[in-house]
């Protein structure tokens, strides 16, 4: 399970239909609707927020609004929680620039076997995903590099 901290925007067509299936895999963990998965490290981010289930959603509002930029039509209908306005949303969670790096890094891996057209698009310094603010720091304490 890779719930990317990167803006959607530097996933290939693969990366994205990828994340968007696991992030539903998410949804239904944090819902409590499969016994898989309920401790996957991915998912204590998710876990320490207010509402990980608006969260989730959120996050998965992001993923659909760039797949529907590239028209691509995922079921807006499978997000369980949709948030009432999106952009409240807007780096509610955060990440560290270590972390940023390094999915970065294992982005451009990916890219480089599967689609180096998509290469280009991932810059050096990467933004994140709408929902996360970038802050210093090193790589996440959950991540299992």
């Amino acid at each position: 399970m890779r719930l990317w901290s990167l803006h959607p925007q530097y996933l290939d067509a693969a990366g994205l239909v990828a994340c968007w299936r696991e992030t539903l895999l998410a949804q239904k963990v944090l819902r409590g609707l499969t016994r898989g998965y309920t401790k996957h490290p991915q998912l204590e981010r998710w876990r320490e927020q207010a509402d990980p289930e608006a969260a989730i959603g959120a996050y998965l509002h992001f993923l659909h609004a760039e797949a529907s930029a590239r028209g691509y039509r995922f079921d807006a209908s499978r997000i369980a929680t949709r948030p009432a306005v999106p952009e409240r949303w807007l780096g509610v969670m955060e990440v560290s620039e270590g972390q940023l790096a390094l999915e970065r890094e294992h982005l451009r891996a990916k890219l480089e076997a599967r689609s180096p057209e998509a290469l280009p698009g991932l810059d050096d310094i990467a933004q994140p995903h709408p929902l996360f603010a970038t802050v210093p720091g090193p790589i996440a304490p959950w991540e299992r590099a």
